[in-house]
This record gives structure tokens, sequence and C-alpha cells, in this order.
């Protein structure tokens, strides 16, 4: 049966005009909030729902959002992913995956080929090997609005949502420091991304803050995988001078710490501290559970996407970089039993 009640009427009950319901409906920039809110309660009362396909018609849109990620099976991604599909589903957006496999070949492919007709906008976390921006600003040069989050990249003009990493590295570093570990050793990610550089440089600063000298053999920088945090700490247990605590770039890495060392049948904790960063679910499954840096991959996810629905919605919309702090989970594998 076809709804009785339409957007002139409801123009009509709250004595406004017909575009300004319609723009309300679509949530453009320029209505205020108070209004919109009274239409979208009105339109409730009386169960009235706009035709949305109609409404991309005339405004444009398309209503999908892309969401570019490496990939779809890592926890934090999940969470990231959770956090993007809430905040679009609220505000009538659907939300397509497209997964890179962390490969650049993949990753310019995928965005090569992209239908930009079919998207009003993208969200692009970078994969581990890209170094360019070519494909990006190809992209934003034919007008698509574009945020990234997590793995930006550098030297790109471009809204961005990224938690804390220096703030969170130094953190870390300077709990190992106060737990009485003093050769600390990092297994980094690789060199090219942004958020390695910013862990390595918050780990290197509280280093220096605290009057302990920088050892390069104690940085050492690869993937991402358990198995490349395997391979690292073997390489650290090799040293001449074995590290007394290790800060690995993610959780993932820590557990591959944690398994080695206890391997060499040292004891984790006090032989070695590990400390992780992202708090998978993971690092309380491990033994000993895992200290780490918990990431707010949720409200990361949901921050992007309202700020990437800005930019949609506002072609003029100023560049945000919004920064988010973590949090330290402080658990047995930084314990030293004396």
């Amino acid at each position: 049966m076809k709804n009785a009640i339409g957007i002139k009427d409801i123009a009509a009950m709250l004595n406004i005009s017909v575009s300004t319901v319609s723009r309300a409906f679509r949530d453009t920039h320029d209505v205020n909030p108070e209004t919109r809110q009274k239409v979208l309660a009105l339109a409730r009362e009386l169960n009235f729902k706009p035709n949305q396909n109609a409404s991309a018609l005339a405004s444009g849109s398309t209503k999908n959002i892309g969401v570019v990620i490496p990939f779809i099976t890592n926890y934090y991604f999940s969470m990231v992913i959770s956090g993007i599909q809430q905040e679009a589903y609220e505000r009538d957006y659907n939300v397509i995956l497209y997964v890179t496999n962390d490969n650049l070949a993949r990753e310019k492919s995928l965005l090569d080929n992209l239908s930009t007709s079919s998207l009003d906008g993208l969200l692009i976390s970078i994969s581990s090997d890209s170094y360019t921006n070519d494909h990006f600003e190809q992209l934003m040069a034919r007008g698509l609005p574009i945020v990234f989050f997590d793995r930006v990249p550098n030297d790109i003009q471009a809204s961005k949502v990224v938690q804390d990493d220096f703030a969170g590295s130094f953190q870390a570093t300077e709990y190992l420091l106060q737990q009485g570990y003093t050769r600390i050793a990092h297994i980094a990610g690789p060199e090219n991304l942004k958020f390695t550089q910013q862990r390595l440089q918050g780990y290197l600063e509280a280093l220096k803050t605290n009057h302990i000298g920088i050892d390069e053999s104690l940085i050492i920088h690869s993937g991402f995988s358990q198995a490349h945090g395997a391979e690292d700490t073997q390489r650290l247990l090799a040293l001449p001078q074995p590290p007394d605590a290790i800060f690995a770039v993610n959780d993932r890495k820590a557990v591959g710490a944690i398994q080695t060392i206890k391997n060499a049948g040292l004891t984790v904790g006090n032989d070695i501290g590990v400390i992780g960063f992202t708090n998978d679910p993971i690092s309380t499954v491990v033994e000993p559970n895992l200290t780490t840096l918990e990431e707010p991959a949720l409200d990361i996810g949901r921050r992007s996407c309202a700020l990437l629905i800005r930019h949609i919605k506002n072609q003029d919309f100023e560049i945000h970089d919004i920064v988010l702090p973590g949090r330290l989970i402080v658990r047995h594998s930084t314990t030293r039993v004396r």
C-alpha cells in the first residue's frame, strides 16, 4: 500500500520548505542540525521512510562508501571495520570493502580500476610496501573524497585518523624502564610506514629522556606477523649482549617473541620482558599474558567514517588530522619476580 504521507506533508506540518525537508533527509551540511532532528523525529512518528534511491538520484549521491584495507582477518582491522559500519549505517550509507592483501601492486590495480561513479568517497589504510602517492592523488584529482586511517601516507594533503603512535610507544618503553629493564630492543614494522616511524621515534625519545644510550643492533625492521616476531627475536638472542626487554610494534610480533624466548629456555618477564601494541585477543591467550598498548580501533573506524561523510557533504570542508590516544594494559609479560 502506498504511503499516504509525503515530503510535502512533513514540510507543511513543520512550516518549512520541501527542499529543506529533502536536504534534512540527505543530511547536507547547510541544514540546521535542530531542523534535521525535527524532520527525522516527525518522520519516525508518522512511520514515513523517504525513497533513498530517488534521493540519491536527485543529489547525485550513491550512498556508498568504499573501504580499502590490507587485511580482513586481522583483529585490529576487523574492529575498525565494525566502527566504520556502525557510523555508516546510522547515516544511511552502505560500506563496500576492498582488500589489498597488504600488497602495493594489488592496491594500485584495485584503485586504478575503481569505478568512482559508484562511490561517494573512500576510506583507505595503505599497504605496508606502499611508497608512492600517485594512485591516491589521481583519485583525489577526480574529485573523490578520501580519508586515510591507521596506515597513512606521508606528504599528502588529505584528512587522516590515527592513534597516537609516538605517545603510545613512549609510554610502553618508559613503562619497561620503570620495571627495571635497561637494555630494551624494538622489533619494528616496515621502515617506510609512517606509524612504524612514529613508534620508533617514541621508543628512541623514551630512551633519551631516561638517559639510556641508543644501540642500533637492538632495532630490527621487518613485517607484522608472528613469524617475523620470532625471527627478529632469534637475531636479538644471538647478540653478544642480548636485550633484557622487547617492545614489539604489534601484538602478533610480541607473541612470536614470547614463544622464541620460552623455546630458548628463558623466562618471559624475569629474563626478558615483552610488551606489544594493539590489545589483540591473543594477548590474553598467550602465556604469560601480554602487556600491551590498546589501540582505539572501533573509535578510529567511527571517526574516520564520520569525517569522510563531512567531506562528501561539503567539498570545501577543511582537512583534519585526528589523533586518538591509546591505553596501557599491564599483564604478566613485564612482571619481574623479585
